[in-house]
């Protein structure tokens, strides 16, 4: 294929992230919707094609996977919750840290 997707010929990146004009093309409604205005809606369809996630998207993917819990926003992790009856949140690695009493938080 192609490593920019600008490149391809007989795709509609150009008319759907660029916004050059193609009369053979019609807005779908799905693309219509990601956004209000058309610069709006131009960057949200390129930040669909970005070639690299960012650190912290792939470290939450890694600990999602590794407790085999879902990941999501918490109204999704609320729906999975109410379908299974179970608890569904990635939880942080390691064990809660003990609570130091105030009086030998500073003992020197």
């Amino acid at each position: 294929m192609v490593n920019d997707p600008a490149l391809y010929r007989w795709g509609s990146y150009r008319a759907n992230g660029l916004g050059q004009d193609d009369p053979l093309l019609t807005p779908h409604p799905v693309y219509v919707r990601l956004a209000r205005s058309e610069a709006q809606r131009l960057a949200a369809y390129r930040a669909l094609f970005r070639p690299e996630m960012g650190a912290e998207a792939v470290s939450d993917i890694r600990l999602a996977l590794h407790q085999g819990q879902p990941l999501g926003t918490g109204r999704f992790l609320d729906a999975i919750e109410g379908m299974t009856g179970q608890r569904r949140e990635a939880k942080p690695r390691g064990r809660p840290r003990k609570a130091v009493p105030a009086s030998q938080a500073f003992d020197e």
